[in-house]
């Protein structure tokens, strides 16, 4: 086998409010389980801002974001059985778990607790080894191939990546709450994620009711396939469809929620999915209210490398297709405004 590289090209924040720079950085060293991708497109995630602009913690500058990876693969270490060279594959937010721990064995390494340095992020992590994790706003990615995924032949690239972050993150929960025919699932928040949610709703066989505390995005909800919209800030419209809901897949709301607006509109026994991480918490729910509603109320968080496998194969089989824009890789800064700017329509790509 040839020599590995060493290096490669990426965007790189130096801290906030800087701006991002193409710069050349290390690559991770080569192990037994690292796949080498020529990176061909990266999606825009609202993770990625927050992470420049150290809105949840303190980054580990220089970071190099974007987990919703797609390339060619280059490059397999000696253990890696599923992806070939010249694979078309993917990678999403997680890269790394200690595959040793009870959530990594039950199936859930999305959820890995195997401690400091176990669960790495694709991008401001570090692995075990004290190498620094870099993303895929970038011409080359190096990482662990047991969170690497081979792309459906019908799926191209550019739609492919943005399913490893905002599709999975919405379609997991979906699928492992059971949303089918006989569901009616209300879409909190119309934006990258929440169309998303539209889309895998939809296609399990679903009513979907798209949800906003306005009507502006309600033209655009119905072409995405809602059934009916429901205005969050007119009691008139919440009072039309108290008792309706099965499910809610919250993907965004504002700092003045309140539990009180949305237990009503469940059906008994409904159910509350949070995929959202705003930098404020929820209110307190009454004990109450949280009893007689028989609601559960629960998060989600990206998904498993088997729930990435059966979402591409559902994506697939069910020609499920996100909204995108491309934008040049050598124009990322400028996406980067854009977004911020509350532009896209739903999903931004990078394209190398």
């Amino acid at each position: 086998m040839s020599t590995a590289p060493t290096t490669f090209h990426g965007w790189a924040c130096h801290g906030k409010d800087e701006p991002m720079v193409w710069e050349e950085l290390k690559l991770r060293a080569e192990d037994d389980y690292s796949v080498d991708m020529d990176i061909s497109h990266c999606g825009i995630c609202g993770s990625d801002v927050h992470t420049m602009d150290a809105n949840w913690s303190q980054p580990d500058y220089p970071v190099c974001v974007g987990h919703e990876i797609a390339g060619v693969c280059t490059r397999v270490g000696s253990k890696v059985t599923h992806i070939k060279v010249g694979d078309r594959i993917g990678v999403g937010a997680q890269s790394g778990a200690c595959h040793q721990c009870k959530p990594c064995l039950a199936g859930f390494e999305n959820l890995c607790r195997g401690g400091p340095r176990a669960w790495v992020g694709t991008y401001n992590g570090r692995w075990p080894n004290g190498d620094k994790s870099f993303g895929g706003y970038a011409d080359r990615w190096r990482g662990d191939a047991r969170f690497v995924f081979k792309i459906p032949d019908t799926l191209t690239n550019e739609v492919a990546c943005t399913f490893f972050c905002a599709g999975v993150t919405t379609y997991a929960p979906l699928k492992r709450h059971k949303v089918g025919p006989d569901s009616v699932v209300g879409v909190m928040g119309i934006g990258g994620l929440g169309h998303y949610g539209i889309l895998w709703a939809k296609a399990m066989g679903a009513k979907v009711v798209g949800m906003s505390h306005s009507d502006r995005k309600k033209d655009v909800a119905m072409e995405l396939g809602c059934d009916d919209f429901v205005v969050t800030s007119d009691a008139e419209s919440l009072a039309n469809h108290k008792g309706e809901l099965t499910h809610i897949l919250c993907t965004g709301t504002s700092s003045d929620f309140k539990w009180e607006t949305y237990v009503p509109l469940f059906r008994p026994n409904g159910i509350f999915i949070n995929v959202g991480i705003p930098e404020w918490n929820f209110p307190e729910i009454s004990p109450m209210l949280l009893a007689m509603s028989q609601v559960t109320i629960c998060g989600s968080a990206i998904g498993s490398p088997a729930e990435i496998e059966d979402m591409l194969k559902f994506a697939a089989e069910h020609n499920v297709r996100p909204w995108l824009q491309k934008y040049p890789m050598k124009e990322a800064p400028k996406a980067i405004a854009d977004f911020k700017a509350g532009k896209p329509r739903f999903r931004f790509v990078l394209e190398n």
